[in-house]
């Protein structure tokens, strides 16, 4: 907060000294269409319907014209480059984030002050540091960013997403972590998807259909869960959750024990469905824990077949309850934490929300460990 103080009174000094841009905005004309829709017999005008098309040379053309208005306003800002350079300067330093284990390597990422994206580096026991994965390197334009990054329950394996001129469309790529190396099939056409491991066997992924013309405006509202199986091709990729149903998003998790498949489904950004299925019990259907989306709930932990969820049902503010995975349903909730006058965060540390306490205990440590080792007080073990 001080530092964002700061920037805005530095950023209102080389103002003040250099006057404000008087140059006159002349902004190109937009034509307006005709469409207009009948929306329960009320008419709704929708005038640039026609700028939804994001293939049309007319829209296109429209684009170019805007740039040129913006870039020429901002070009002739005096102490523009002043704002660039303060910036730069503030934002130049060594940044490094919070180390986590898996396998036999500790993982972390670092940037060196204005690297586009964080490096991630790995280290094994006392060596010393190596790359591991540097995204900067995925396009020469460097318009291609990492996404989700996921490790196999032994740390051999790890899956990755791509996204490429910042599309929402992703691919997913698979490496063996020890050699670094790509293998398997690459998975194309991901959205809006997390992903998670089943032990070393593969992992759960979501998507849509590929939508027919344009990925940027064509709609895409049916959502389904994939199962990809290592050394397998993503044609043969079996949907376990949506393909009988219709919903927006839909998510899906393997519970750090490996037991349990959870799923959350939603037709908007608020608002959950909830099931769950025992993956030690071959053929086991998915039961539901919540059938309805007038609350968020997710699942925080397990120990055996006692779920930990957390809830804003009948709690505003959030509580914890406790249930049995095998009478999962909300009326069999019991209060584990009750909500108070304070909100209840998830855990949002080094694991992430939903991380489960044993794991963020060993993190810990091994964020502990990471310090002093860098501190030149003690070796990494």
């Amino acid at each position: 907060m001080k530092n964002q103080i700061l920037t805005i009174i530095i950023m209102a000094t080389i103002i003040s000294c250099n006057g404000p841009v008087k140059k006159k905005i002349v902004y190109p004309l937009t034509k307006k269409g005709d469409v207009v829709d009948n929306y329960f017999g009320t008419k709704v005008p929708d005038p640039y319907r026609w700028l939804e098309d994001d293939k049309s040379e007319e829209t296109a053309a429209w684009v170019k014209e805007q740039n040129k208005v913006t870039f020429g306003y901002l070009e002739n800002i005096p102490y523009r480059e002043q704002i660039k350079l303060r910036l730069e300067k503030m934002r130049n330093f060594e940044k490094f984030t919070a180390p986590h284990r898996e396998g036999d390597y500790i993982y972390f990422s670092r940037n060196n002050g204005l690297q586009n994206q964080f490096v991630i580096y790995r280290q094994k026991n006392n060596g010393d540091p190596e790359e591991f994965l540097d995204p900067n390197k995925f396009s020469a334009d460097g318009t291609t960013s990492l996404g989700e990054m996921e490790f196999s329950k032994d740390g051999s394996r790890v899956a990755y997403s791509v996204s490429e001129g910042g599309s929402d469309w992703r691919k997913v790529i698979v490496m063996d972590a020890e050699k670094k190396e790509i293998i398997g099939d690459t998975l194309k056409d991901i959205k809006f998807s997390g992903l998670s491991w089943q032990a070393n066997e593969g992992f759960y992924y979501s998507s849509y259909d590929k939508p027919e013309g344009s990925k940027l405006s064509a709609k895409t509202d049916h959502h389904k869960l994939y199962f990809h199986k290592l050394g397998t091709k993503q044609s043969e990729d079996k949907v376990v959750f949506g393909s009988d149903i219709v919903r927006r998003y839909v998510g899906g998790s393997v519970t750090e024990d490996g037991r349990y498949l959870v799923v959350s489904a939603s037709v908007s950004t608020t608002g959950k469905e909830l099931y769950i299925k025992d993956l030690k019990k071959p053929g086991d259907k998915f039961t539901v824990i919540v059938d309805n989306f007038d609350n968020d709930h997710f699942v925080l932990d397990n120990d055996g077949s006692k779920l930990f969820i957390v809830t804003n049902l009948k709690a505003p503010k959030r509580r914890v309850v406790t249930v049995d995975a095998e009478n999962p349903g909300t009326e069999n909730w019991v209060d584990l934490i009750p909500e108070t006058e304070n909100v209840l965060e998830a855990a949002a540390g080094s694991g992430g929300a939903g991380t489960p306490v044993s794991k963020s205990i060993e993190q810990a440590a091994d964020i502990f460990s990471f310090t002093l080792y860098n501190m030149g007080i003690k070796q990494l073990k």
